[in-house]
């Protein structure tokens, strides 16, 4: 198997099938989004996901688009930053050639928000600050973090005033749900309180906590708020799975912009597709064989031993990439097993080799990938519903200690 390039989407065929999308669907003219002094075009954003889109990974994507849209970090917990946790301070690493260089945080305390905004501002560690409002597991919920806190009106517009003033020139943003459940609706007051505190841009991603990845996202919620918002940019997530879904929902929503989490997962070549798409190029769009999926494959794990400083490390940590990539292929599960419990670059470089690696990109790869589970109780701390203002017992202890996946 030969070697992939460094510029990988040079390594993968482009051709004339684009997956059903018609031409007139294309835009016209080649968008941009403003994110604070950077200027984001296409307006395509790589959606933080924690344990996956740490710099190899996005080194992966920026590759693929030609340098082109935005690359954030995984979650960065502000207490760990403000700590140094060693974990936390590997995960803020950059490589030299990303720009802008882009910090998610995650907060509970204002106070604890702003120290670590103040810290990546005056140590130079980022260019752009995202911050948190809608990650729904339990362990963040349950400190009244991530999709729970938006409820808390008074909360938000706290650590929203502390991120802002503490930034200086650094632009922030927010990334939110629509709310709890369906019941505890919460992006429309959310998305004014934002304004109101200077925040630069705000994503919503179309489901409600309760739903995690489950059921289809509401992609007219995403129209609603960008009516409600009108002074600053709304970016839409949820179901882009295809450079298509982008343009649609840029179409059907009115909203400035894309933010693409799971659909890329095994599939950074994505990022190639949209900045074509977005340009008009429907007929440039990348659809691998078996063996430059193989490529990518190995080169990504290699990314990841060399950022982590240990080969088998590395390929222990792409384990989890496996199924993503292969998905849609013919490969058997005794093999797919295989190639899931790999512990070094020879031993996976070796289990590819094996593979029928002439297989064309398969129908139907492109389609939903990732966890789909929904209609999960959302664990919140004790009272949390009772009252959507008051904010008292939040502090310094609800912060969680470590950051990324």
């Amino acid at each position: 198997m030969s070697p992939l390039p460094h510029r990988g989407a040079e390594a993968l065929p482009r051709c004339g099938h684009n997956g059903g999308m018609s031409t007139s669907s294309a835009p016209t003219t080649h968008p941009s989004l403003q994110i604070g002094p950077h200027t984001v075009q296409p307006p395509v954003v790589l959606a933080p996901m924690a344990g996956i889109t740490n710099a190899p990974f996005r080194t992966l994507c920026r590759e693929f688009s030609g340098g082109k849209g935005l690359f954030v970090s995984e979650m960065i917990t502000t207490r760990a930053l403000v700590e140094r946790n060693d974990k936390t301070m590997q995960l803020i690493k950059f490589d030299a050639s990303e720009r802008p260089r882009s910090i998610q945080l995650y907060g509970v305390d204002p106070v604890t928000v702003g120290k670590a905004v103040r810290m990546i501002a005056e140590e130079d560690l980022a260019d752009h600050i995202d911050l948190n409002f809608g990650c729904p597991v339990p362990k963040v919920t349950r400190k009244g973090g991530g999709s729970a806190l938006p409820y808390k009106r008074n909360l938000l517009r706290a650590i929203l005033r502390e991120a802002v003033s503490g930034a200086g020139d650094l632009p922030v943003t927010m990334k939110m749900r629509k709310g709890i459940d369906d019941d505890h609706i919460t992006y429309l007051d959310a998305g004014r309180i934002a304004v109101e505190e200077g925040v630069t841009s705000i994503a919503l991603h179309g489901r409600t906590a309760a739903q995690h990845y489950g059921g289809t996202a509401d992609w007219d919620a995403i129209a609603r708020l960008k009516e409600h918002v009108p002074e600053i940019p709304v970016l839409g997530n949820g179901d882009i799975w295809s450079a298509e879904d982008a343009l649609r929902m840029v179409r059907e929503t009115g909203c400035d912009g894309v933010v693409v989490g799971r659909g890329c997962l095994g599939r950074p070549w994505l990022f190639a597709d949209l900045v074509a798409a977005f340009e008009g190029r429907t007929d440039a769009f990348v659809r691998p064989t078996l063996r430059e999926v193989a490529d990518v494959m190995v080169r990504h794990a290699t990314l990841l031993g060399e950022w982590l400083g240990d080969e088998q490390r590395g390929v222990v940590d792409f384990r989890k990439h496996v199924a993503w990539y292969l998905k849609g292929f013919a490969v058997g599960s005794e093999m797919r097993k295989r190639l899931a419990v790999t512990s070094s670059l020879e031993e996976l470089r070796a289990g590819l080799d094996e593979l029928d690696l002439d297989q064309p990109w398969p129908a139907g790869a492109d389609g939903p990938r990732g966890r789909t589970s929904g209609n999960n109780r959302v664990v919140l701390p004790d009272g949390w519903l009772k009252d959507p203002y008051d904010c008292a017992g939040i502090g310094e202890d609800a912060e969680l200690d470590t950051s990324g996946g």
